[in-house]
């Protein structure tokens, strides 16, 4: 264990360079390359050092990504070292390096006495820092068997993943979504409901960028999460299979192969997942109008979400030469899903006595089918990291929703009352063109720019049918019905250079994104309130620099300081005019005036390692114009039952600024005990009115997250996961904080070749959203819960296919790329 941490040091050091033998030798440059022998993959962060003739280490540095490593020393005889942990040292002795030479590959062995604290290591989560991102290498993470990378999410330091599946970083849910450096339809065109139904066996790494370089999209206020899925690196067969079962029902399994040879690498990632999800809510609202019949409203919602899902990935990287790769894949996800939800509404008068009591069931059957094919390429020019990489996507999104709506009196008497019948059909096409180029400057200075172009259309086809009176014909609502065509164009190019001088490095970039967003509405709109022009065309143009620095006190201790200028776009479903609803007295409706906001990022970083401890931590600060912000509103509209009918509309508040801090420690007092906690906590101060009325707010928040994971006798490791989220509040509405507790069990059985686990997720059946909102018209009281607590049981079977060595990022072309300086 006392390695525990050496790979992620060895990120951020280089030898202390000893006293050079005297007598005014010219200095020459050596340089070679460092393979691991098995897989000749190249060996990250391997030291390479050089000795004299007295047994003094005169120099030394460590290999870049690609193995490869460029020393001066001065001119001289020397025995040349190269060393990893946890793989056998190789020698050169009495080398003769009077002038510049290239030293033979060497390809190291792995160290069998070692190869336990290998696996112990791979096991916990690791973090690694760059100068514009954090790295988690989600290891052997007990409590992710058979679960799925909304799951895996809510592990993830920063990140939150809401009771009802809405993911954020440091508090703020704009986060961009990518895969592999990319949008993808694989991450669901934006929405996180696709993350639910995708694997978390599939994770390699997740990257946390809150200070985002000028190579990755501007959009995103909060920052990104770029999800790197696997891609195995050895040489021919292997693969594994997995599959689960638990309670509520669920049941599942994932495939993954790969064929990897010297001329082509096949890989594939199959599964099919079923799983009941059940939950509850409560809602009371109190109308205070006079005008009301029935001023207080108890409604209990039941729902059962039965989620079926099928998905593949399939590609094939093919190496036309040594410096050229092609890789084409293709992905596919179709999805079964049905819901029901049970509404159970009270009314009661005046004088607090019951008026009305009203059933309303909602039935939901959701056909989706998802798919992408993309094509890439790779030229490394030179092992220094000269290299231009390309890219095309091609997805298509087709959702068909069809909802049932029936409802009846079952309080003073039995009367039923009009159904409706919901279709919505939604259709989306996206392109993505890339192209990078990347030009190493020297040792240790880089250069690169770039394009993309991101094109996108949504058509959503929205259909209401009413019964005017029970029993009767099916009549459409032209006041809801609708279809909108919304088309996003973003064109971007970029430029960055980046350089180290000693202790010191920075990364300095700008990007330009022109963004071009359309609306067209086909619609009756003759007796409708909204009136008759919705169609838009917004044009938005925006420069976004980013700057960050670091600063290494030491091989142990480095200072980070960010700086980036970030875009919140409005998407279709915020600037369609056109209401829809989720029950007949709540609506959600679009407000195509919305424009986007633009939000400064400051951000600064510390790190410090010690044996058996590793400390990050950050403070940073926003400021956001031009908000985004969802506020509630009476109509002044009632229901044909009487009902008042809320809206919820999102608008554009004129400021919005962000405090926050962050640490995370990592400890690994013993052999068989890892300890992990990190803690968040934040300041929103929210200013701006509406329609008269003044919606500024200041919210303080925090969450924290612990794990602990320990090593039983008979090799049985027990893994606990703590989260509290504390409680917050907007303009309108307060939130209760809640714990979130999961409990996992593990071993490993069949020589290693194969695992089991069992694991608990919400022990405490807790997770729950509790809320309070006020306004001047109403008050309403609510807890949601999203899924109860839930059993599952994992089976894991792995071929060919070693226990995952956690050494960092080796390139491969997956990245959207980072400079490390």
């Amino acid at each position: 264990m006392k390695y525990l941490f050496t790979l992620t040091l060895l990120a951020f050091t280089t030898l202390v360079f000893a006293q050079r033998p005297e007598g005014g030798r010219p200095d020459v440059t050596i340089t070679g390359k460092v393979l691991e022998a098995d897989t000749n993959v190249p060996l990250e962060y391997a030291t390479v050092s050089f000795t004299n003739s007295e047994g003094k280490v005169v120099t030394g540095g460590i290999t870049d990504p690609n193995g490869n490593y460029s020393i001066e020393v001065a001119a001289g005889v020397y025995d040349v070292k190269f060393e990893f942990i946890s793989f056998e040292t190789k020698v050169l002795p009495g080398q003769k390096l009077f002038k510049s030479t290239t030293l033979p590959t060497q390809a190291l062995t792995i160290d069998s006495q070692s190869l336990d604290e290998v696996i112990v290591r791979a096991e916990t989560t690791e973090v690694q820092v760059r100068l514009d991102k954090k790295i988690y290498n989600i290891g052997k993470d007990l409590t992710t068997s058979g679960a799925t990378v909304s799951d895996a999410l809510s592990n993830v330091p920063s990140v939150t993943v809401d009771v009802d599946g809405a993911i954020a970083l440091r508090g703020n849910e704009n986060v961009r979504i990518l895969i592999n450096g990319r949008p993808s339809a694989i991450a669901g065109f934006g929405s996180v409901d696709a993350l639910s139904q995708l694997p978390a066996d599939a994770i390699e790494r997740v990257e946390v960028i809150t200070s985002p370089s000028a190579r990755y999209d501007a959009e995103g206020t909060a920052g990104i999460l770029n999800i790197i899925l696997r891609k195995e690196k050895t040489l021919g067969l292997n693969g594994s299979i997995q599959t689960n079962v638990g309670d509520p029902e669920r049941y599942g399994i994932t495939g993954n192969i790969n064929l990897r040879t010297d001329k082509f690498n096949i890989f594939n990632t199959t599964g099919y997942s079923k799983r009941t999800s059940p939950g509850n809510a409560f809602f009371e609202n109190r109308f205070l109008s006079d005008d009301v019949t029935n001023p207080l409203i108890e409604e209990t919602r039941e729902f059962d979400r039965n989620r079926g899902g099928f998905n593949t990935n399939l590609g094939i990287e093919y190496f036309l030469t040594e410096k050229t790769s092609v890789t084409a894949s293709g992905f596919l996800r179709l999805s079964d899903n049905s819901s029901g939800t049970d509404n159970f509404t009270d009314e009661f008068d005046t004088n607090g006595d019951l008026a009305i009591s009203r059933t309303r069931l909602e039935r939901e059957v959701e056909d989706d089918k998802t798919y992408q094919l993309s094509l890439n390429s790779i030229t490394k020019f030179d092992e220094s990291g000269h290299e231009l990489t390309s890219a095309f996507q091609y997805a298509v999104n087709e959702e068909t929703e069809l909802s049932t709506i029936t409802e009846f009196n079952t309080f003073p008497m039995d009367v039923t009352l009009p159904a409706e019948d919901i279709t919505q059909i939604e259709d989306q096409t996206e392109y993505l063109a890339q192209v990078d180029y990347v030009r190493p400057i020297g040792e240790n200075a880089q250069f690169e720019f770039g394009y993309r172009g991101n094109f996108e259309e949504t058509v959503t086809d929205y259909t209401l049918l009413e019964q005017e009176e029970a029993g009767g014909a099916f009549i459409r609502d032209d006041g809801l019905s609708n279809i909108f065509t919304y088309k996003e164009d973003v064109h971007a190019i970029y430029t960055q250079y980046g350089n180290k001088f000693g202790d010191f490095s920075f990364l300095a970039g700008l990007r330009y994104e022109n963004t071009r967003q359309q609306g067209a509405v086909d619609a009756v709109v003759e007796d409708s309130d909204l009136g008759t022009n919705l169609d838009f065309d917004n044009k938005t143009d925006g420069l976004f620099p980013t700057l960050n620095l670091t600063y290494e006190f030491n091989d142990r201790e480095n200072l980070t300081l960010g700086y980036n200028r970030r875009i919140n776009r409005p998407r279709g479903r915020f600037i369609n005019p056109f209401p829809s609803r989720s029950s007949e007295a709540n609506i959600f409706q679009g407000n195509p005036d919305l424009v986007p906001s633009f939000a400064s990022a400051y951000d600064i970083g510390y790190l410090k390692r010690w044996d058996k401890v590793t400390l990050t931590s950050s403070i940073y600060y926003q400021y956001e114009t031009d908000s985004f912000e969802r506020i509630q509103e009476d109509t002044g509209l009632v229901t044909a039952n009487g009902i008042p009918i809320v809206r919820t509309l999102p608008i554009n508040l004129s400021t919005n600024q962000r405090y926050g801090a962050e640490m995370g420690v990592l400890y690994n007092p013993k052999k068989w005990l890892r300890l992990n906690f990190s803690a968040n906590a934040f300041l929103f101060e929210t200013e701006g009115e509406f329609n008269g009325v003044d919606y500024g707010a200041s919210n303080f928040s925090f969450f924290t997250r612990g794990s602990a994971k320990v090593t039983l006798p008979y090799k049985i490791d027990w893994q606990t996961n703590v989260f509290y989220r504390g409680p917050r509040n907007n303009a309108q509405t307060e939130t209760k904080g809640f714990l979130f507790t999961n409990l996992a069990f593990s071993k490993d059985i069949l020589n290693d070749n194969a695992t089991i686990a069992f694991n608990v997720s919400d022990v405490f059946n807790s997770s729950k959203r509790q809320s309070l909102t006020q306004t001047d018209s109403f008050v309403s009281d609510s807890e949601f819960q999203f899924r109860v607590r839930s059993f599952n049981l994992a089976f894991t079977y792995r071929f060919n296919q070693k226990k995952q060595r956690s050494r960092g990022n080796r390139g491969g072309g997956d990245d959207d790329g980072d400079f490390e300086g």
